[in-house]
């Protein structure tokens, strides 16, 4: 009696279930499997069918039409994803052009059953679909759509649909590829697209489909052009637009990939031309002369000027310098070509190079102490000025001084002679200060006659040494241990909470920093703390972002390269409805407040 039952009730179920006919469509539900399992996620697909001539719509149509629907009507306990869209086709109407599907399409979404779903028993999935079919003319059409599948322990791959599914599944967009990089700027009438793939990727043809309506202008050309060493894909904003144009958000389609990408639209510094990054790559090197990077260095410095101060000496210590921005140039540019996500103080990023640094600080700090006798060449002697310049270089590394954020944003992106041009007028600047000491001896006429103060002046000269040291051990821990907890008041980053808040409305504020960053630590404790500064990030309704690069981390490094920065600091106002705000490396209270009231 119980399985005569049963059978009528696969017989009364199965009036719902099957395709749905109209003149221009066939449209039906299938699964991937031939059962359901209690708490085990399985892929139901959307399956439309339209004859030939005719088409369906992507979740952006572009200049007509209407995207595909999916209205669930699920048993209770039951979750539903939402439709996981294949790559479709452009389909020019005269002018216009569509975003859709010809033929089949396969639209998937993630059913989930409850745990505690009961075996025996089938289970009818229901849904209405609407779409819009079109050749000529459009049509809409709906239609009720179920499946019934049995729930059992275990579920096979239905011998129909499981292939084709999986088909489907294999052919969806992915997220574009860590080794691929992006960057959007602003332009006279829409954006453009600035492309590095990986090495060895050639792009013949690429175009852009967004993600919503309103953005990019469906039909316009989108011509791709080669720049450097990757490619620049123009984009006209839409005509008829919705909203802000803000990110390049959807599918970039080449010949053998269909990438998700979502890029910020920001003014690049690269606008400025090379004239204007080389000025600020010197300026920003004369002031990285003030961080407190580079403070231990200069002691080592104001102990060899102190005793004997000669310009041959001084180009010595510029000619370290020179030569280790180029090789940190090379090997910057070099890495980020071959697909790392790496930026500015990458070397910081490794534990290793952190402990070597301390031990070697150590020892410094012990010679000047007295503590630890030994003869040491930094302080003097041709080979001693100029390894004390290739020092300097390896400890600013974690410094951005103002002005170096834009032109490495500039070196990073560029190619070539213009990088080390860029990196060799930051070093230029760097070496400034000290070629002019030399060159001018007269002020030493001021320091005391050399006695007992030397020693003394020693003594002294290791304490920031010292300092460097627990700093640096400090480093250690936070990169060798399991991430900490985020402040009070702050989130983890990432690219889709800062989007997803934006959309919804709320401003964020986002801290790219990093514990090994001297700059980002003084700027988090004397300003971004401060109770008026926190207060007003409350009162404006502000998210607090913290994206911590102490350890390497591919997203910050891309979110950093769409934003023009290859390193940390970067402190950025996202407010709905405008680009994104960078601010100045070196933060004052009044500058994010007056950003805040902006």
């Amino acid at each position: 009696m119980k399985l005569l039952i049963l059978l009528l009730g696969l017989l009364a179920a199965s009036a719902f279930a099957g395709p749905v006919k109209t003149p221009q469509v066939e449209a039906e539900l299938v699964a991937e499997r031939d059962a359901l399992v209690p708490g085990e996620p399985i892929a139901v697909a959307l399956r439309l069918a339209a004859i030939p001539g005719w088409h369906t719509y992507w979740r952006n149509p572009g200049d007509s039409g209407e995207p595909t629907r999916i209205e669930w009507r699920l048993p209770p306990g039951f979750a539903a994803g939402e439709i996981e869209w294949p790559v479709p086709v452009r389909i020019p109407v005269g002018p216009l052009m569509n975003f859709g599907y010809k033929g089949e399409v396969l639209l998937l979404a993630r059913l989930v059953p409850p745990a505690d779903l009961a075996a025996g028993k089938p289970v009818t999935l229901r849904a209405k679909a609407f779409w819009l079919v079109c050749e000529v003319q459009c049509l809409q059409q709906d239609a009720e759509l179920s499946l019934i599948l049995p729930v059992a322990r275990k579920a096979r791959t239905d011998p129909r649909w499981g292939k084709p599914i999986a088909a489907a599944r294999a052919a969806l967009p992915v997220p574009a590829p860590a080794q691929w990089l992006f960057a959007a700027k602003a332009e006279d009438g829409g954006a453009s697209l600035a492309i590095s793939p990986p090495a060895g990727v050639e792009l013949k043809e690429a175009f852009f489909l967004p993600f919503e309506e309103g953005k990019v202008e469906p039909a316009a050309p989108q011509a791709l052009a080669r720049e450097g060493d990757g490619y620049r894909l123009g984009l006209r904003a839409a005509a008829q637009p919705v909203g802000p144009f803000e990110r390049v958000s959807g599918l970039l389609i080449s010949e053998k990939n269909a990438l998700a990408i979502d890029v910020p639209i920001v003014a690049r510094f690269a606008d400025l031309g090379l004239v204007a990054a080389l000025v600020l790559a010197f300026a920003g090197g004369l002031l990285l002369n003030l961080m407190p990077c580079v403070l231990p260095v200069l002691s080592i410095k104001v102990l060899s000027f102190a005793s004997d101060a000669r310009l041959r000496h001084a180009l010595l210590y510029a000619a370290g310098v020179l030569v280790s921005f180029w090789i940190l140039a090379a090997l910057l540019i070099g890495l980020r070509t071959l697909g790392n996500q790496i930026g500015w103080g990458f070397q910081l990023q490794s534990p290793v190079t952190v402990a070597l640094l301390a031990a070697f600080f150590l020892l410094l700090a012990l010679n000047l102490s007295g503590l630890l006798e030994f003869r040491f060449s930094f302080a003097g002697g041709p080979s001693g000025h100029f390894l004390s310049g290739v020092l300097a270089v390896v400890v600013a590394s974690p410094c951005t001084a103002p002005f170096m954020g834009a032109a490495l944003g500039y070196a990073v992106f560029e190619s070539g002679w213009r990088a080390f041009a860029v990196f060799t007028a930051l070093g230029l600047g760097m070496a400034l200060p000290y070629a002019a000491l030399a060159a001018a001896p007269g002020w030493r006429r001021h320091l005391p006659k050399p006695g007992p103060w030397m020693p003394r002046l020693k003594h002294w000269l290791a304490v920031p040494l010292y300092a460097t040291v627990i700093w640096l051990a400090w480093v250690l821990v936070q990169q060798t241990t399991p991430p900490a907890a985020q402040h009070a008041g702050w989130e983890p980053y990432s690219a889709e909470k800062v989007a997803a808040l934006t959309a919804a409305g709320k401003p964020v504020f986002v801290d790219f920093t990093a514990a090994w960053c001297v700059t980002c630590q003084v700027n988090e404790r004397v300003v971004l703390a401060r109770d008026d500064v926190m207060r007003a990030f409350r009162d404006h309704g502000v998210t607090l972002v913290r994206a911590d690069w102490t350890r390497r981390d591919p997203d910050i490094a891309r979110a950093l390269a769409a934003l023009g920065r290859s390193g940390v600091p970067a402190y950025v106002i996202y407010k709905p409805g405008r680009p994104p705000q960078l601010l100045p490396e070196i933060l004052t209270p009044e500058r994010v407040l007056a950003a805040l009231d902006g």
